[in-house]
């Protein structure tokens, strides 16, 4: 019986050993712990600065600067001179016009008042001799017809009494026909459409010549303007655009996959190159109505409004942009590199004693690190990340591991 003995013990020590081997040769596999955190699901892209509302300043006549009166960046409000053109012509027009004017004035208010002063003064002369002349013919008219009843005078020198009395009262009524036709009412119309027309000229003048100041159409900061005196400027040429900086629009090119997680409201935090570690805040204003190419992308324009109390952000720039779409305060989560697809389903291998268990789980939002488990875990559960040693190994359900923590 004895001499029997160790062939039953080798079977033993055969499977002794295979197992140890077996445990010895198990990849080893790093395992992280299944926690709560703030996940923020955020785009990050990159965008055009440009003022929220702007207006531009443009020339109305053609004319020479003469004086510049702001800079690039200064403030302005509504109304305020930028540059001056040169109106010498327009003031030379302005002179003229207004002696015409003045003329006109004169003869429609010597018109309105019957006529030149000299004209009706000679014919109030003329008049007041014709009737002297009336009452001397009617007094020897008078005195010749009473002789001419006692015989002492013929009919002869009655009738030529009475010829003269009638030639006398014919030059009366004739000065009267004379003064009271000496201004017409077609003369006064005339006179004052002269008028008109002259302070029509003034009134183009004075225009010309305010159109040589040219002003700032809004309240805001000058944002573009390199104008110098001497400059030649044709009517519609850009003077100057002035913007308000308080809140710019930040125009942001989101990728086509990701528009379906924009919407109205989302926060935005804009960074730029140029000042780093300085950061903008705003939110999503307006959503795109079209895709368009934008280099080898396919984007959606969002518009963002994002506060500049400082205005650092400047008109024109490009920046970065990061939206958040979504926050989770007290998310069960995952790092991305331990959700893992098998047959077509998420889930993660789960570490059950040394020995490693598919678990499907549903995922929800994700951040640049980790990924958001909305069922299929428990927090504090362990679950594989990546595999140490031998890199390339392949880990599968129920494979036997050597565990691995931070």
């Amino acid at each position: 019986m004895k001499r029997y003995w160790p062939v039953g013990v080798l079977p033993l020590l055969l499977l002794l050993w295979w197992g140890l081997d077996k445990r010895d040769s198990a990849p080893e596999v790093h395992f992280v712990t299944v926690r709560q955190s703030k996940i923020e699901s955020t785009i990050s892209t990159n965008g055009k600065v440009e003022p929220a509302q702007w207006a531009a300043a443009r020339a109305e006549t053609a004319g020479v600067v003469s004086a510049v009166s702001v800079s690039r960046g200064q403030n302005v409000v509504a109304g305020e001179t930028l540059v001056t053109l040169d109106t010498s012509a327009a003031q030379s027009d302005l002179a003229a016009a207004l002696a015409k004017e003045q003329e006109a004035q004169t003869d429609a208010t010597t018109l309105a008042q019957g006529g030149k002063a000299s004209q009706i003064a000679n014919l109030n002369n003329s008049l007041e001799s014709a009737r002297a002349a009336v009452e001397v013919a009617q007094r020897n008219y008078n005195s010749l017809r009473h002789l001419a009843e006692e015989q002492a005078a013929t009919k002869l020198q009655v009738q030529d009494a009475k010829d003269a009395l009638d030639r006398a009262k014919r030059q009366v009524s004739a000065l009267e026909d004379q003064r009271r036709t000496l201004v017409t009412s077609s003369d006064k119309t005339v006179a004052q459409a002269r008028l008109k027309d002259a302070q029509a000229a003034v009134a183009l003048a004075q225009h010309r010549i305010g159109l040589g100041a040219i002003k700032s159409p809004i309240a805001g900061t000058v944002y573009q303007f390199d104008l110098r005196v001497g400059a030649y400027l044709q009517p519609g040429d850009l003077v100057a655009l002035i913007g308000d900086l308080n809140r710019v629009k930040v125009t942001v090119y989101v990728d086509e996959p990701d528009l379906g997680r924009i919407s109205l409201g989302l926060p935005v935090t804009i960074t730029w190159d140029a000042r780093p570690g300085q950061k903008w805040h705003g939110q999503v204003d307006k959503l795109p109505t079209e895709v368009i190419a934008l280099g080898t992308r396919t984007v959606g324009e969002v518009s963002t409004v994002v506060d500049n109390p400082q205005h650092d952000l400047l008109p024109g720039v490009s920046v970065n942009a990061l939206i958040t779409s979504k926050v989770v305060n007290d998310a069960l989560s995952i790092p991305k590199g331990a959700l893992r697809t098998l047959n077509g389903t998420e889930g993660v291998y789960k570490l059950s004693g040394n020995v490693l268990t598919w678990t499907p789980v549903k995922a929800g939002i994700s951040d640049v690190n980790n990924v958001q488990v909305v069922s299929g875990l428990k927090s504090g559960e362990k679950i594989a990340d990546r595999v140490i040693e031998p890199s390339d190994a392949e880990i599968t359900n129920g494979m036997h591991v050597k565990a691995s923590f931070d």
